[in-house]
């Protein structure tokens, strides 16, 4: 994933995006970087690897270091960015969020000659570097993004610093990634997290619609291309990557777990489902509230049965290879043996994606004594892996435990009824969640409906990207 904060101000700007950057650290820890720029200097960048080390470490010193009135920086799980970048455009910093499906395709079509572009380990281009170049064919920086974001496929919001100290933001064509604008009395911020700017003291300005390009200089916003009409943000940003205090869309991600919940316990409650379960909880840290809202609504008292080890270990998804994923999750968990022992568990997840983790955290609850775990999914069961964000756990469709059930009970003709398995009330959803609990030796599994993230959102279907769900565009 990753995420990007940037300030225009009349006073020194890089303290303000050094910290507002840092409150994006949940989303990636594989590299950062910030660029800034004045008058004397003009831009400057530094960037780094933050994969032994968080961001406020490595990049304590740019505070002293590096100094500008505009300055933006970048959280991201793949490429090295803000890149530097000199064109017919002029001098600029760029940095972005998403992913570039078709970018062998894009080079051979658009750039001159082919291009030469910094390769990554495997021979990947640079991201970033792409997009700069998509950009450098038209004549102006809107003209430009609006051109790239029209032929990548995939997703790209950006943030652009100029050469004369204006933040350019656009945000993705069909608005699955938010940008939100922030103003204080010196200037103006733009971040992917609102709560990022407000702990610095700017208030909510404007959200960007899908596709529309702002720049912004301390004096005021000016837009140079109005939103589209069409918006297909992430709803998994809710159930999981988002942080708890931010808002997309006016939508608390707090506020919408808890609802999740409720709805789940409402559904086991017609189901008659959860009957003997002396403790909720849930697989922390952002099944937690899931959970809470579950208990608020059932009853049944909410327990944090085990407790991840957090000061040194960071959050499991995040390193790039699965071993060292499970190895990081297994370390963390501490039971709290009293809890657990002899103790029916109904535990809520954010998601079940592979089921390695689970699997693991379930034979460690039965081996601290547990008499039944029984499991909760706060969102439908995954079917497709997403093609339009750079999740940093890629993942192709049959390391899915849905798919690979699927497979094992049907064959490929399964994958023609992925409805009917989605759904519990179908034989078909039946067998599949029977199938799962026994692999993960649960006592009972359910998956949230579609219409229950949803209803949880509360936002139009329509304006919501469920692709990973049903595979809808």
């Amino acid at each position: 994933m990753g995420g990007f904060f940037g300030v225009v101000s009349k006073h020194d700007a890089v303290e303000d995006v050094f910290f507002g950057t840092d409150y994006h650290s949940h989303l990636g820890t594989r590299r950062a970087g910030m660029a800034a720029w004045n008058k004397e200097s003009g831009l400057q960048r530094d960037i780094h690897s933050i994969q032994n080390s968080p961001f406020r470490t490595r990049f304590e010193h740019v505070v002293e270091e590096m100094n500008g009135n505009s300055a933006i920086g970048i959280i991201s799980d793949y490429d090295p960015q803000p890149l530097l970048i000199r064109s017919k455009l002029g001098a600029y910093a760029i940095c972005m969020i998403g992913v570039i499906n078709n970018a062998k395709e894009l080079i051979e079509t658009y750039i001159n000659g082919g291009g030469h572009f910094s390769a990554q380990t495997g021979g990947n281009v640079n991201s970033t570097e792409l997009l700069a170049a998509l950009i450098s064919q038209k004549n102006d920086f809107a003209e430009g993004i609006s051109f790239a974001q029209s032929v990548i496929k995939g997703t790209a919001s950006i943030l652009i610093l100029t050469d004369d100290g204006r933040i350019i933001a656009a945000r993705d064509l069909k608005g699955r990634l938010p940008v939100l604008i922030g103003k204080r009395e010196d200037g103006y911020c733009v971040s992917f997290e609102n709560f990022a700017y407000l702990k610095l003291g700017f208030t909510d300005e404007k959200e960007l619609g899908p596709g529309e390009i702002v720049s912004l200089t301390c004096a005021g916003i000016k837009q140079l291309k109005a939103p589209g009409s069409e918006m297909r943000i992430c709803s998994f940003l809710w159930s999981y990557y988002g942080y708890p205090t931010s808002r997309y869309e006016g939508v608390n991600v707090e506020m919408m777990r808890y609802r999740n919940g409720a709805i789940m316990a409402e559904n086991d409650e017609l189901l008659k489902n959860n009957a003997g379960v002396d403790y909720v909880g849930g697989v922390p840290d952002s099944g937690t509230p899931h959970a809470i809202g579950y208990s608020n609504k059932s009853g049944i008292p909410f327990a944090r049965a085990f407790i991840k080890y957090t000061p040194s270990w960071s959050r499991s998804f995040m390193p790039a290879v699965q071993n060292e994923r499970n190895k990081i999750a297994k370390m963390k968990q501490i039971p709290v043996t009293e809890l657990i022992k002899d103790k029916s568990l109904l535990f809520v997840d954010d998601s079940i994606v592979r089921g390695t983790q689970l699997r693991e955290t379930v034979e460690f609850l039965y081996k601290n004594g547990a008499k039944s775990v029984h499991m909760r999914s706060a969102c439908p069961p995954i079917m497709y892996g997403c093609k339009y964000l750079n999740f940093s756990r890629a993942t192709s469709d049959m390391e899915l435990i849905a798919r690979r059930v699927i497979m094992e009970l049907e064959g490929e003709e399964g994958f023609n009824f992925i409805d009917q398995y989605s759904d519990g009330k179908t034989e078909r959803g039946k067998r599949m969640r029977k199938k799962i609990c026994e692999e993960l030796h649960l006592a009972s599994l359910e998956f949230q409906s579609l219409e229950g993230v949803e209803k949880a959102i509360g936002l139009p279907a329509c304006k919501l990207c469920t692709y990973c769900w049903n595979g809808k565009e």
